[in-house]
């Protein structure tokens, strides 16, 4: 069907919809994107993309854009909560063939795809309803405007209005954990991307270039804290490491809970959802924007294959699920691991845990 004249919606402008138009786009297609948030910054996040995001960016013929932003990561370094080594993972070695690892501002990636797809975002345009028809799909929006679609792809992350609409799932449920994110300037000099894992709880630094860090930390629990940047001092104030430095240069800090989106199906007639719209985890391995950016491909490759929207869906669906499973379980299998008190952890990590990490990501380094 590449180059057919579907008229296509994308619902959602975040990494998953303008990576789908982007593909769409180069396979002949012209879709709509819409997005229900106002064209404002991206808040100052930092993103890391292992070495299959980084090919998902070839496909797209998006690498050179790229190339020049943040900084090119070479190792994965595993310290215990002073600071003290347990494991390492070279990352050249994982990912060769497959593409270079990558941390940079999320706002850069974005302004990318952003490009990429076209640049034109219907912004403020929020889906209301989503209604099957012969052929197509009927969409309504809470401006009082309407459409009709051969193709709607809900692309609006893991609290989806398309999946809730297309009667495809309800609302995600909670993976256990409480995420802080934050970029620091001018704290202290970090190469590698470095984790420490303490008790039920975790501090990633990872660098992004021009003096900047990518700060993640995380640790088990369902509510929010009140004062989050205090609620870090608290966690982490006898870590050793970096972590004392960057806790002195954070200033404010993101906080939210997880979630997994985990469906029984990805489509209802000519309705589709991709990205954390369909299969979202908890960020443990950082596969969020490497696996959206997947999907991407594999759709417009999909579509363009097959003779009709429903056949493309079904071989798309079919191609995706086994590694966004693997990618699923294996998030699962690392958030155990790092539950482990850290006195039967930490010997097993300084004896096997590269090779344990390592294969973490297995799958993801074959073909897609």
């Amino acid at each position: 069907m590449g180059g057919s004249p579907l008229r296509i919606l994308v619902v959602g402008a975040g990494i998953a919809g303008l990576a789908v138009a982007r593909a769409l786009r180069l396979a002949g297609f012209r879709p709509d994107v819409t997005e229900k948030l106002p064209p404002t910054e991206r808040a100052d996040i930092g993103l890391y993309l292992p070495g299959n995001a980084a090919r998902a960016l070839r496909r797209l013929d998006l690498d050179g854009p790229v190339r020049p932003l943040g900084q090119v990561i070479h190792r994965q370094r595993f310290l215990d909560a002073t600071g003290a080594p347990l494991c390492e993972v070279d990352l050249d070695g994982l990912w060769a063939g497959v593409g270079e690892c990558r941390a940079l501002p999320r706002a850069e990636l974005h302004r990318v795809l952003l490009t990429g797809a076209g640049g034109a975002v219907r912004h403020g345009a929020e889906v209301s309803t989503v209604d099957p028809l012969p052929g197509g799909v009927a969409v309504g929006f809470t401006d009082g405007t309407s459409g009709e679609y051969d193709l709607v792809i809900g692309a609006d992350g893991p609290r989806s209005a398309v999946r809730t609409l297309a009667a495809l799932g309800g609302p995600p449920r909670p993976a256990g954990q409480v995420v802080y994110r934050s970029v620091v300037h001018g704290g202290p000099r970090v190469a590698d991307w470095t984790a420490l894992l303490g008790q039920r709880a975790g501090f990633l630094v990872v660098p992004l270039g021009a003096g900047r860090l990518h700060c993640y930390a995380d640790e088990a629990g369902t509510s929010l804290p009140a004062d989050p940047l205090a609620r870090l001092h608290e966690l982490f104030g006898d870590y050793g490491g970096p972590v004392p430095e960057v806790l002195a240069a954070l200033e404010t800090v993101d906080v939210e809970l997880t979630t997994e989106v985990e469906l029984g199906r990805w489509f209802h007639g000519r309705v589709l959802l991709v990205g954390d719209a369909a299969h979202a985890t908890a960020p443990t391995l950082s596969q969020g924007a490497a696996m959206a950016l997947e999907d991407a491909v594999v759709l417009a490759e999909s579509l363009r294959a097959a003779g009709s929207v429903e056949a493309a869906l079904i071989a798309y669906e079919s191609r995706r699920r086994p590694r966004t499973r693997w990618v699923r379980d294996r998030t699962r299998d690392r958030n155990r691991t790092r539950d482990v008190p850290p006195a039967l952890r930490d010997p097993l990590l300084r004896g096997r845990g590269g090779r344990i990490f390592q294969e973490h990501y297995r799958l993801l380094t074959g073909p897609l």
